[in-house]
C-alpha cells in the first residue's frame, strides 16, 4: 500500500498524513493500538480529569475523542469501500461535549479505544488494492480510502504529541 499523495485528501489532512513513518501502515496502525493503549493505562487518575487549560478537553476527553474519530475514520474508509459516494463531516467538539467521558476511567476509555482499533484492522485488512484507491466525499471533500488509513495513524500522533507537549504527560 503506497503512501497516499497531495489530492488524495483535502490539504487540511497533510498535517496527519506528514506524523506516519515509512513501516507500513497496517502495521503502524497495530503497533500503536498496543501502545496508545499502554499509554493511557498509565497515567494516574489525576492527570486523566486533566486540562491544560480552560476550556480545554481532559485527558480523558481527548481518549474519548480518539475512539469517535477511529470509528468515524473507519465508517468512512468502510462507506466507500462499498460504494458509497458522500457521508457528512463531524463536529469533534459537539461529540465531547455530548460524550460523558469524565464520568469513565481512563482505563476503560483506553480499553474502548483498543477495542475498536482492533476491529477496525479487521476491515482494514480486508480491502483490496482496487478498494483502496476508491475515493468517496466526507465533510463535502473527496478523499482516497488509503489516505484514511494515514489518517487515522496521523491523526492519533498529533493527539498523542499535544499530549506530551502541552499536558506534560
Amino acid at each position: 500500500m503506497d503512501r497516499p499523495n497531495t489530492g488524495d485528501h483535502a490539504a487540511f489532512y497533510d498535517r496527519y498524513v506528514d506524523l506516519v513513518n515509512d513501516e507500513p501502515i497496517l502495521e503502524t496502525l497495530e503497533k500503536l493500538k498496543t501502545s496508545t493503549y499502554d499509554f493511557f493505562c498509565s497515567l494516574t487518575n489525576e492527570q486523566a480529569n486533566y486540562a491544560y487549560a480552560p476550556g480545554k478537553w481532559t485527558i480523558k476527553e481527548v481518549a474519548g475523542h480518539l475512539t469517535d474519530a477511529e470509528r468515524t475514520f473507519a465508517y468512512r474508509a468502510f462507506a466507500f469501500s462499498r460504494g458509497q459516494s458522500e457521508l457528512p463531516g463531524f463536529d469533534e467538539n459537539e461529540y465531547v461535549e455530548k460524550a460523558t467521558f469524565n464520568t469513565r476511567t481512563l482505563q476503560d476509555l483506553a480499553a474502548e479505544f483498543k477495542a475498536a482499533r482492533e476491529a477496525n484492522l479487521y476491515m482494514l485488512r480486508s480491502l483490496t488494492e482496487d478498494q483502496l484507491n476508491m475515493v468517496g466525499a466526507a465533510n463535502n471533500a473527496n478523499i482516497k480510502i488509503n489516505s484514511i488509513l494515514y489518517i487515522m495513524a496521523g491523526h492519533e500522533l498529533h493527539h498523542l504529541n499535544i499530549l506530551k507537549g502541552r499536558y506534560g504527560v
